[in-house]
């Protein structure tokens, strides 16, 4: 454990070997993820991916750059070997987010490497193995981020698009046996509408966005998803980023 993670949940160096049933493309993805509380990074080289996660965003912008240095001493790759950086780009922590775009985008400049986008409600529904996932994360405000989408071979299809909306107002996906993933289950459990319960076999509120998920979808869809740098923005969703004291109560919020 580094000094800088003494205090955290963290974990460090874990090899996830890709087999038969899930191959990807061969080559070396950089990605990184602080979207939510728990930040990432992680580095697939071949068939192998290396890791960093740490519950502790505040200290986000402290070890991100180190542990890029780390992964690829593992891995015995030189950054120069890159074939792009991936960022989860949201939408979630308007700080997290900023802080994984700029880092990556300062990677591809000084690499003269593309940039990958992929959002970290993709990166949620991709992890949890589902064909039909229902992605709800708490956006905070006393509002929830929800999104749909049918998983279809190596592609995600996107069924209800990224919105932000109060629990009581979240979009219905079509049919039943869907499995919903994210922290907004548990933090707008009593405010989502019973409607969309009945249509879940079962939920995973505990599901993070996480930065190996983020490299093997980024892995998936390159050479066509690659981006200039310059074009790496965050995906906020909401407009409006802060609220009055009687807007966050009026929404159910804290004070």
């Amino acid at each position: 454990m580094c000094r800088v993670c003494r205090d955290w949940r963290y974990r460090a160096g874990s090899l996830v070997i890709f087999g038969p049933n899930r191959p990807l493309p061969l080559m070396n993805v950089l990605a990184l993820e602080s979207s939510a509380t728990t930040i990432s990074a992680a580095l697939l080289s071949g068939q192998r991916m290396y890791q960093r996660s740490a519950v502790a965003p505040d200290a986000a912008s402290t070890v991100l750059l180190p542990w890029v240095g780390e992964l690829a001493a593992e891995a015995g790759l030189d950054l120069a070997e890159l074939d792009a950086v991936a960022a989860g780009v949201g939408p979630g922590a308007f700080t997290g987010l900023r802080l994984a775009v700029a880092v990556a985008q300062g990677l591809c400049v000084a690499l003269d490497r593309p940039a990958v986008a992929i959002g970290s409600l993709e990166a949620l529904a991709w992890a949890s193995g589902a064909d039909k996932v229902y992605v709800c994360v708490d956006a905070r405000q006393g509002e929830v981020y929800c999104a749909a989408y049918r998983r279809i071979a190596a592609e995600l299809r996107v069924d209800i698009e990224a919105v932000v909306c109060p629990p009581e107002h979240a979009p219905l996906p079509e049919g039943e046996h869907w499995t919903g993933v994210g922290s907004g289950f548990a933090s707008a459990a009593a405010r989502l509408p019973a409607a969309l319960e009945a249509r879940l076999d079962r939920v995973d509120a505990n599901a993070v966005p996480d930065a190996s998920v983020v490299a093997e979808l980024a892995a998936l869809r390159l050479p066509g998803a690659a981006i200039d740098p310059a074009a790496l923005a965050p995906l906020y969703v909401r407009d409006k980023v802060a609220l009055t004291t009687a807007e966050r109560l009026a929404r159910g919020g804290r004070s």
